[in-house]
């Protein structure tokens, strides 16, 4: 209870708020105005370079594919010439024996029987 007697007894001190006059003034050129660089600026700038990044990796990619691609149906031609190849001498072999055949039939009938 005597505490809050010498409260009300006590002289109050007013506080005001008080700044220097420096303090209030805006400042007049001290720091340059930036120019917004903006979320539209960089964004695009981003966006086509990954756009860019992503295109050279793509056309490196599909340009190793289609070596690849390339090689193997070359390679597949090549077998298949020579199997063609193979087949063709196999099949010459064959006409050439019937040939043969026909002919030696033939010069049997030609022949009297002894």
């Amino acid at each position: 209870m005597l505490r809050t007697f010498s409260r009300i007894n006590a002289p109050r001190l007013a506080r005001s708020f008080q700044t220097s006059a420096r303090r209030m003034e805006t400042p007049t050129g001290a720091l340059p105005q930036k120019k917004p660089v903006g979320a539209f600026r960089g964004g695009l700038t981003g966006f086509l370079l990954g756009s860019v990044t992503a295109g050279v990796g793509m056309y490196y990619y599909v340009m190793d594919e289609y070596k690849m691609a390339n090689t193997l149906l070359t390679e597949d031609i090549y077998s298949l010439q020579s199997a063609v190849q193979r087949i063709e001498r196999y099949v010459r072999v064959l006409e050439d024996k019937v040939e043969k055949k026909k002919r030696g039939a033939a010069v049997d009938e030609l022949q009297p029987p002894s």
